[in-house]
């Protein structure tokens, strides 16, 4: 058994797919020192349906107990994770009356509770740290029960009704005011946290450097070819149609390549019409680097407004770690990034700046970016992470 305390990780997402996550990112890391029990995704009867139809990939086996609840993965970082799936539990977000949300809603939360328990049983887990990544609603009934030493709510994100509608506020504001720490990814869901729970921090998202570092532009591509401007990530309700559309149409003599999960189809609907213009399907993690390294500019289109002014977005360490000059609009306070990427205002700002992006580049600037993209790699965040856990788990014991 390690000697640090160890983690049980309530988590909002999936361990695998085909995107970086930055809850994954950390306990990979943090497991080289803890035990660390990762909790996946709650999911529920109906995915269990639409993964027998053929429309999903869930882990219904482990659901359903056919095959052990609970694994051991080896992550990236060469640690051992324990990857726990729960059983599925009731689709309530749609109820409307909220006395019987509840009803059924507590229901899950003793399921969801005592499989987290009988795992914490098996494992031996003592005086663990309880870490409830941007999941209030599982980590609020929680808070308590685990026999933990620390609760710390892990917000990586702003908060939106997409998922669970109006219900998210109080349960986010509850348990943001119950935990015994919030750590955040960005100085602005820090500001907003810190009116709830004065010992409110920030560790902002890395890089898996070292996945990048050999894909690293040496020296600008040779002079003729037509630029091209990249994107790798989702397109979805946070996409800036307008802003890329009006860039496509003004800078015909560049390429743009887009990469990812297409979750709104009216962006490939607007611009798949221009003849400088691909769309490309998600790729897995270990394939990025050499696609963004393929780009002279990347870019990072977000809308403007209350949600994603809340994001500190992976990809910009991405793009630089393998060289490549940053484009983005001016969705968030990120003023570590100046000098190293751009924040434009408006549609005509976007397309000018990747204009100046291509232009200015150069070895050196190549190489500036790379160097600062290092020092925000995964595992100088993870012991950041780990630091600071440390200095709350002596403060409360």
């Amino acid at each position: 058994m390690k000697k640090q305390p160890p983690i049980v990780c309530i988590s909002n997402t999936t361990w695998h797919g085909a995107y970086t996550k930055s809850t994954v990112q950390l306990m990979s890391l943090l497991a080289q020192e803890r035990e660390v029990l990762f909790v996946e995704y709650p999911f529920t009867i109906k995915d269990v349906v639409t993964t027998w139809l053929g429309r999903q990939q869930a882990p219904v086996r482990r659901m359903l107990g056919m095959e052990p609840r609970m694994q051991q993965i080896k992550t990236a970082y060469g640690t051992i994770v324990h990857h726990l799936v729960v059983p599925p539990v009731l689709p309530v977000d749609f109820i409307p009356l909220n006395a019987v949300f509840e009803v059924f809603f507590q229901w899950n939360a003793r399921q969801y509770r005592r499989t987290v328990r009988r795992a914490m049983r098996q494992l031996g887990f003592e005086n663990a740290i309880v870490v409830t990544a941007y999941n209030p609603f599982y980590g609020l009934p929680l808070i308590g029960k685990l026999d933990e030493q620390l609760n710390v709510y892990y917000c990586y994100d702003g908060i939106g009704t997409r998922r669970h509608g109006q219900r998210i506020f109080a349960r986010d504001r509850w348990f943001s005011e119950a935990v015994d720490a919030i750590i955040t990814s960005s100085d602005f869901i820090r500001q907003e946290k810190l009116p709830r729970n004065p010992e409110t921090y920030t560790v902002k998202n890395g890089v898996d450097y070292e996945l990048f570092r050999p894909y690293a532009k040496q020296a600008l591509r040779q002079h003729g070819d037509r630029p091209k401007v990249g994107y790798l990530g989702s397109m979805d309700h946070r996409f800036d149609i307008d802003t890329v559309e009006h860039a496509i149409k003004n800078l015909s003599e560049y390429e743009f390549e887009f990469v990812g999960s297409l979750r709104n189809e009216t962006v490939r609907d607007r611009l798949d019409v221009y003849p400088n213009t691909t769309f490309r399907p998600p790729v897995r993690p270990d394939e990025v680097p050499a696609l963004m390294a393929d780009c002279e500019v990347g870019i990072i289109p977000y809308l403007a407004n209350d949600i994603n002014r809340s994001i500190y977005p992976l990809k910009i360490n991405e793009y630089l770690a393998v060289g490549v000059p940053v484009v983005m609009t001016a969705f968030a306070h990120l003023p570590e990034f100046e000098g190293y990427a751009w924040q434009t205002d408006g549609a005509e700002a976007f397309a000018r700046a990747l204009r100046e992006a291509v232009a200015t580049d150069s070895p050196e600037r190549i190489q500036a970016r790379t160097a600062f993209a290092q020092c925000n790699s995964w595992p100088a965040k993870a012991k950041e992470f780990d630091q600071l856990l440390n200095q709350l788990y002596q403060q409360k014991t």
